[in-house]
């Protein structure tokens, strides 16, 4: 599997503003960032972005998900110190 599938499985569920993923082939890093995810709690964020992630980390593709999330007034703060992944 390669990032622009994962950038694509995530995607085309979720819309975002932006999405960085980094994929070493077990081990997956994804940023997201959209205005949305402000209005839901800490694990509502994280189920969001791994529930289409689900069928590729349950056939092992994927072994571990590291998600950050980010409103856009965030990500703008703060992804000096978040990139690269």
């Amino acid at each position: 599997m390669e990032v622009k599938d994962i950038e694509k499985l995530i995607t085309d569920a979720v819309e975002l503003d932006e999405i960085h993923v980094a994929f070493d082939g077990s081990q997956c890093k994804v940023i997201a960032v959209a205005d949305f995810l402000g209005a839901l709690s800490r694990v509502k964020k994280q189920q969001t972005i791994y529930a289409p992630l689900a069928q590729v980390i349950n056939e092992g593709v994927i072994h571990a998900v590291s998600i950050k999330t980010f409103t856009t007034a965030d990500w703008q703060r703060e992804k000096m110190f978040n990139l690269p992944l």
